[in-house]
């Protein structure tokens, strides 16, 4: 993006010492949500993607227009207890505590191309807990997308080595 998009920090949230980077201004710029969908799916089209996963809950925002973007399917993966068919699950850390996700099990077909997206790259956590349900269920992960990249807490050490896109880097 040429200019910087509207972010507002959050200080405190959800917990004490966090300082959370809402993306909720941005969403609701019409061409400035546009543009970073664009930019994504820019990015993903030479991926042959097959599918878009995102984690719950800003991830549907960026995930499910970029999946319509590209003509595919959209993956949601949420917290336990919150999709209504068959799941598997799997726990991880956050940057400021545990947590869970949980897929459908029939989301991914083995050998499917699966783009993972989110609003934000922090720690990496809850993107490699959701590569590692893709993964198990026989998906392939071509690269990952997001809105906005925390840069200065390295989340991209605890991914894979694929292709990663941020529309926003922030060093500090």
């Amino acid at each position: 993006m040429e200019a910087r998009p509207p972010l507002r920090t959050i200080p405190d949230f959800p917990r004490v010492g966090i300082n959370f980077i809402d993306i909720t201004p941005w969403v609701l710029d019409g061409q400035a949500f546009r543009a970073a969908i664009d930019e994504l799916a820019a990015f993903a089209r030479p991926l042959g993607v097959d599918l878009v996963a995102g984690p719950e809950a800003r991830g549907f925002l960026v995930g499910a227009p970029l999946a319509l973007a590209l003509g595919v399917g959209f993956a949601p993966v949420r917290k336990p207890g919150r999709l209504p068919y068959d799941t598997m699950r799997v726990d991880y850390e956050l940057e400021y505590g545990e947590a869970s996700l949980e897929i459908h099990v029939d989301a991914v077909k083995p050998g499917q191309r699966v783009l993972v997206v989110d609003d934000l790259l922090a720690t990496g956590g809850t993107v490699a807990a959701t590569i590692s349900l893709i993964e198990r269920q026989g998906g392939l992960v071509p690269g990952l997308g997001f809105m906005v990249e925390l840069a200065f807490l390295d989340g991209r050490s605890r991914l894979p080595k694929l292709p990663i896109h941020s529309v926003v880097r922030l060093e500090d």
